[in-house]
């Protein structure tokens, strides 16, 4: 039987996981950002299996050409870090042992504890918040906004844990410019993608405008609602001014949740904590692990102040052989997942590893980059800088005629990326088509930027050059 054989080797088959991982690590520098990939052959499910030395092999054949580094220097399309090698080391751990971290019969629970403590510590967060891992922001934000939506039910008198959500009515998630997900969570959540009130941005921001949000709660006469706050909007990284917002909670009911994906990484530099001030009085703050603290997918953490509403939302009631969550506590009664990944394991590693120093130094160079990049962008004529770079993200687009830049951008960004040289992403920003880099990766460098550069000024040559966009 091939499972038999592998267990007898399965020293070599983890020496050529080692050397493959080994290969493509060595190889980040030179493998294309992004690539159009033609989708494979499917393989025939065998009867006998082919083990795992020869599973290796096809592998290698059917898509080690389609992989690309989109854990590399110059993958800047979605918000998502490298992974530091001490992460990796306890990534490789975690699957190793694949230790169930809602076991307390084991040390993956102190492993979440402590390193939820030791994030605390890092993100200068009150020991009064619970903190928890998830698999990703939009998790991290489902969960806040459940626990929100408990608040909402508790004002009414409702326990929507317990009896759901008939007979509630005009439930509302105001915010200013939220993620997708936090549409998407509240699909989820039976709070209606419709039931999002936007409120009006400061001018030529992306960053709540404090009186027009005072001026729609005092519309609602008292009727809570949920406020999510932006700390790092997706194109130009702008924070709602969170102290200002905490001031009006003071007057106003709402359930604060912060959308600190990677936002709340502004806390380990003090050249950008100010950002941030006021956010311990937040209900519930997002921030994800697998952006800035380049750990790998998947990973986040929800941080909030009110851990009795998740026991109401969470728990797992009638489930004698996993204990009364009122005398036990554990993890799967505050968060979605019950069975969960050791995914605390990777953060513990590279944070003992790199320290508060060396996250300080990885989003100030981050920044230094994004604004490096920015700087090249401002003076070459052939593109235009939408938004100052406030952090890491670069948001522009290229100067041409309006009613030629749809067009434009697409050719443009579909030639870049399939350079090999950099990903980027499209987005719109004031209504604008644009694009976007977002760097967050320990890797990038002075180099990198410049190389990215160069490739940019070649592909909009090329594009501008072209008398029509039709």
């Amino acid at each position: 039987m091939k499972l038999q054989e592998d267990l007898k080797h399965t020293d070599r088959l983890l020496q050529l996981t080692k050397e493959f991982s080994s290969k493509f690590l060595s190889s980040l520098d030179r493998l294309a950002a992004d690539k159009i990939i033609d989708m494979p052959v499917r393989q025939t499910l065998p009867a006998e299996g082919v083990g795992g030395v020869a599973a290796l092999e096809l592998f290698r054949q059917q898509y080690g050409n389609a992989i690309t580094a989109g854990t590399g220097p110059r993958y800047w399309g979605f918000v998502t870090g490298g992974v530091t090698p001490a992460a990796l080391m306890g990534d490789w751990l975690a699957a190793t042992m694949d230790l169930n971290a809602s076991d307390k019969g084991s040390a993956a629970f102190a492993i979440e504890t402590e390193t939820i403590a030791l994030l605390k510590q890092l993100f200068g967060l009150p020991e009064a918040f619970l903190g928890c891992f998830v698999t990703g922001a939009t998790m991290a934000n489902l969960t806040g906004l459940a626990l929100g939506r408990q608040w909402l039910g508790q004002q009414r008198g409702i326990d929507i844990g317990k009896q759901g959500m008939a007979g509630l009515q005009d439930l509302q998630v105001v915010s200013c410019v939220p993620h997708s997900s936090i549409t998407k969570s509240m699909a989820m959540l039976g709070l209606g993608r419709d039931n999002v009130v936007k409120i009006p941005a400061l001018p030529g921001r992306e960053s709540v405008d404090i009186d027009a949000l005072r001026a729609y709660l005092e519309s609602r006469k008292g009727q809570p609602v949920i406020y999510v706050a932006s700390a790092g909007t997706v194109n130009t990284v702008d924070f709602d001014d969170i102290a200002a917002i905490v001031e009006l909670k003071k007057q106003y009911a709402f359930w604060l949740h912060i959308d600190a994906a990677f936002g709340g990484f502004a806390a380990c530099s003090e050249h950008y904590r100010h950002l941030l001030n006021g956010w311990e009085q937040a209900d519930s703050i997002t921030i994800d692990a697998h952006k800035w603290l380049n750990v790998p997918y998947d990973a986040a953490m929800i941080f909030s102040r009110h851990p009795g509403l998740q026991v109401e939302v969470f728990q797992n009631a009638g489930a004698a052989y996993l204990g009364d969550p009122a005398e036990n506590f554990n993890y799967i009664n505050y968060v979605p997942e019950n069975s969960r990944r050791m995914r605390a394991l990777p953060a513990w590693f590279t944070l003992m590893a790199y320290g508060k120093d060396g996250y300080r130094h990885i989003v100030e160079e981050n920044v230094a980059l994004a604004q490096r990049l920015g700087d090249l962008l401002e003076k070459d004529p052939a593109f235009r800088l939408l938004a100052p770079v406030r952090m890491c993200v670069t948001c522009f687009t290229l100067n041409v005629p309006e009613e030629e830049q749809e067009v434009a951008v697409n050719r443009f960004l579909q030639a870049l990326n399939a350079s090999g040289a950099v990903c980027m992403t499209r987005t719109v920003y004031a209504g604008q088509p644009a694009i976007r880099a977002a760097l967050v990766n320990w890797r990038t460098t002075a180099n990198d930027i410049q190389l990215a550069y160069q490739t940019m000024k070649e592909v909009a040559a090329t594009v501008l050059n072209q008398h029509t966009y039709a």
